[in-house]
């Protein structure tokens, strides 16, 4: 495996490689969910390169940026376990040489960088779609490979690489990958107490109530209620910012079940401090 720091370091090793290049963009502190990715990418494509890059302009909040874990020798071991051909490890200034506001912090998005997620993290997806850019300029993979939990991620990225960058990368959207009780694999779960690690699969219960409720057909309303009270009893969740039924292509929310032929059930949580998001397709 081949670790690249540098522009120039990943330039002249890619200038080496023939065939499709799958690519997996990630800030480190790899899980299940990520490895997943890996596999994936390694089964499709005879080259697979991860990043391995924590993004200062996607956080919207300093505290969260500061603790995020950055375990890298245990990550590059994981790696070279997969048999990752390149993993490029950059730093701030190699991928910010001319400071945070570049072009590429200036996409916008319209009304899926403002709902869900985008309501309750200005600037985030901006920051996510400019160090994409970025990457993907660099890497110039064939197939980009990204998580289903982060489903509005992948909305705007693929909409980046469609109408922004107009590259030819195949976006795949693989499924979120659980622990045995259902909690979706995050980088941020090892942050809470084991209580706390025990609490979080609220989101992921009352996701599963939603779903319920949606094949039974019951009344919408009465089983985001049902879904809502899940959380809010949880001890130690302190906040509820969304759990929504949204449509899949646009995310607004809708009123009932008739009103989107495809849809998602969305959901994030703070707990103990920590930030968790997950969702289930409901079709």
């Amino acid at each position: 495996m081949h670790r690249l720091e540098t522009r120039a370091a990943l330039h002249g090793w890619r200038r080496g490689v023939s065939g499709r290049v799958g690519f997996v963009p990630t800030m480190g502190a790899l899980h299940e969910g990520h490895l997943s990715l890996i596999r994936r990418a390694r089964r499709e494509n005879p080259v697979v390169i991860v990043s391995i890059f924590v993004n200062p302009t996607q956080f919207d909040d300093a505290e969260d940026f500061r603790r995020y874990p950055r375990p890298i020798e245990r990550d590059l071991a994981l790696l070279e376990a997969e048999s990752v051909d390149a993993v490029f490890v950059p730093s701030v200034e190699e991928m910010y040489p001319e400071g945070f506001d570049d072009a590429d912090a200036h996409y916008t998005f319209g009304e899926l960088e403002t709902i869900l997620e985008g309501a309750h993290r200005p600037g985030h997806f901006r920051g996510v779609a400019q160090v994409v850019a970025k990457l993907l300029r660099l890497v110039q993979p064939d197939v980009l490979y990204l998580g289903e939990k982060d489903y509005q991620q992948y909305l705007i990225l693929k909409r980046l690489v469609k109408e922004y960058l107009r590259m030819p990368v195949e976006v795949v959207l693989c499924p979120t990958v659980r622990e045995p009780d259902g909690l979706a694999y995050s980088s941020r779960n090892q942050l809470l107490s084991l209580e706390g690690r025990r609490q979080a699969t609220c989101l992921y219960r009352a996701l599963c109530r939603i779903r319920e409720g949606y094949r039974r057909g019951e009344p919408l309303g009465s089983v985001l209620a049902e879904a809502r009270r899940i959380v809010a009893q949880t001890p130690l969740v302190q906040k509820v910012d969304y759990l929504v039924v949204a449509d899949a292509e646009t995310l607004r929310p809708i009123q009932s079940w008739q009103e989107a032929e495809h849809a998602y059930a969305l959901g994030a949580i703070r707990i103990e401090g920590v930030r968790l998001i997950d969702n289930l397709r409901l079709y």
